[in-house]
């Protein structure tokens, strides 16, 4: 059966992935009007032979730059007018967009040829100059963000990524507004959805040539909704050790062990109402000197709490809801990126910083990424031999730190690292220490086509990359970490990392 379901949403992307392309193909009416239709997108593939046992990423995530941590991707964004119109203009237009992205490349990764990695992303029709002059609305899926940090692909002030609905922006000079409504349920909840009104907004204003500023942000508001199984619940009585060891059925029957049946009256869900919310905003300046231009973005938010999740006692499932134990969990991320151009057509520079915090008021014993905190830097240089072959060297540092004890390993013994060589039996922490300490190195020759810039695209890149961490093995992999006596593969330390890459990216 899952084989038939694997095959099902394959023929579906496929279908997805073929709209696309016959909407940008000519006939129909491109023929009548090719300028009625753009085709839009972005691509990233690589080859990354790894010659330590990894799965071809230089890190574990993006922390450390995005350069040789990503894997191969591609987006097609397509646009087909339906009533042409100058958007700055007064008069009336209409077009209907159409995104479809995913991380896939057949030999490149395990995904293989899966075209159940894409996805469409987003789908929504923009009307302009209707009821009110200068006013775009927008049906359909409502994602915003005023912009990214590069190198890092980062996006701090993203709001509204799971909802559909409507949205108003009025453009003027100096300001743009987007007031915004809909439905977050099935970004969050899938298949199991449950109704989640939002709301938000976001103001950019730009008062003189080389500043911005932006402030927004987003609600979200899950009503208690009896009987739908689906809709915010808490089992009552639940301990957040209980949880965190996923025993909760089994300290009730052992707490309850003197009387028959006991499980038969395993406390049922209470029903609750969910509220999250995310505050974002926007700096950007420019045109200083050798600054370019600066981005600053930030956000902190109130996560919205999980549904439930199932155990199995006796043979028998039993869902645990989870509203008061996640309605606490609390994310802030602030990052600034800076492009510089040092030497003239000669030697230009990038420089980006991150901080960020996960807090769960909730969890105030067991180590884990929900409670944490990191910061990293990164610069990059590009230098211009000619313009199309460049030279591109970046470093990267990051530091994270768990607040709730022992997360990452150092070593691959660890249980006999921990603290005073004692390891936790309780299960509450992960290896021996609280902190992870990463470096990166890349270097390596870029091919650009199009002429200098650092983020000028197309690009073809040859990179070396080197990683060192105080974590055991802190890049992907499938080593085995258990020490049980009849493992039949032994381990070893392993805190440096070494890539060779040969890459292709670009948007057209």
């Amino acid at each position: 059966m899952s084989g038939v379901r694997r095959v099902g949403v394959g023929m579906r992307a496929a279908a997805l992935v073929a709209i696309a392309i016959t909407l940008g193909a000519p006939g129909g009416y491109a023929d009548e009007n090719p300028s009625r239709f753009s085709l839009g997108g972005y691509f990233r593939i690589q080859a990354r032979p790894d010659f330590q046992g990894g799965n071809g990423g230089l890190g574990l995530w993006n922390l450390y730059g995005r350069l040789l941590n990503e894997g191969p991707y591609a987006m097609l964004q397509s646009q087909l007018q339906l009533i042409q119109a100058d958007p700055n203009g007064s008069d009336p237009y209409a077009n209907v967009n159409l995104r479809v992205e995913g991380g896939f490349l057949e030999y490149a990764q395990g995904g293989q040829n899966n075209l159940s990695n894409f996805r469409i992303s987003q789908f929504y029709v923009n009307v302009g100059n209707v009821a009110l002059a200068h006013v775009t609305w927008q049906v359909g899926s409502l994602y915003y963000y005023p912009g990214d940090l590069g190198l890092y692909d980062f996006r701090p002030a993203q709001i509204l990524e799971n909802a559909v609905g409507l949205s108003a922006t009025w453009h003027a000079d100096k300001l743009d507004v987007l007031l915004a409504v809909g439905d977050s349920g099935y970004g969050l909840h899938g298949s199991d959805y449950d109704t989640v009104y939002t709301v938000g907004g976001f103001a950019r204003w730009k008062p003189v040539r080389g500043l911005e500023l932006g402030i927004g942000g987003h609600l979200l508001y899950e009503p208690g909704n009896t009987g739908n199984p689906n809709a915010p619940y808490a089992t009552p009585g639940v301990q957040y050790v209980d949880y965190f060891r996923q025993d909760v059925v089994q300290q009730y029957a052992l707490t309850h062990a003197q009387d028959p049946g006991s499980l038969e009256l395993f406390p049922k869900p209470s029903q609750r109402s969910s509220v999250s919310w995310r505050a974002v905003a926007y700096l950007g300046f420019g045109d200083i000197g050798p600054l370019r231009w600066s981005s600053l973005y930030g956000h902190i938010e109130r996560l919205m709490p999980q549904t439930y999740v199932t155990e199995s006692y006796q043979g028998q499932n039993y869902n645990i809801y989870l509203h008061d134990l996640t309605d606490q969990r609390y994310d802030v991320q602030v990052g600034n990126e800076m492009q510089l151009t040092l030497v003239p057509r000669r030697l230009d520079a990038v420089w980006g910083v991150v901080y960020g915090m996960s807090i769960n008021n909730a969890n105030t014993i067991a180590a884990g990424e929900d409670n944490r905190w990191y910061a990293s830097t990164v610069l990059r240089l590009q230098a211009y031999l000619t313009d199309s072959v460049h030279i591109l060297a970046e470093s990267s540092l990051a530091h994270e730190k768990s607040m709730n004890g022992n997360l990452w390993r150092e070593h691959y013994d660890s249980i006999f690292q921990s603290t005073s060589g004692v390891a936790d039996a309780q299960g509450l922490e992960y290896g021996d220490t609280n902190q992870r300490n990463t470096w990166q190195g890349k270097a390596g020759i870029v091919f650009n086509p199009a002429g200098r810039g650092v983020y000028l695209r197309p690009s073809l890149r040859l990179l070396y990359g080197l990683q060192y961490s105080n974590a055991q093995a802190a890049f992907g992999n499938n080593f085995q970490t258990t020490l049980n006596q009849y493992n039949q593969f032994s381990n070893e330390e392993r805190h440096w990392h070494q890539l060779v890459a040969v890459e292709a990216e670009g948007w057209f």
